[in-house]
């Protein structure tokens, strides 16, 4: 939301979720509270073809390590 969120070389986007930002990923940081649960939720604002086409769709979230 700031516009300040950084792109991968790739053109991907990684984004962190957790209580705190590990270090160097604060501007793909988003916060969530300890010990409550939590999901998240993909909104679309004008998807292309590709979209309603099923060729297109989101990755996988993976958890990693904090020292990621």
């Amino acid at each position: 939301m700031s516009g300040t969120v950084h792109t991968e070389p790739d053109g991907t986007i990684d984004l962190w979720f957790g209580p705190s930002a590990p270090a160097g990923k604060e501007a793909n940081w988003i916060r969530t509270v300890p010990a409550k649960s939590w999901f998240p939720m993909l909104r679309l604002y004008g998807p292309l073809q590709p979209w309603f086409d099923k060729q297109w769709q989101p990755g996988e979230l993976h958890e990693v390590s904090p020292e990621a």
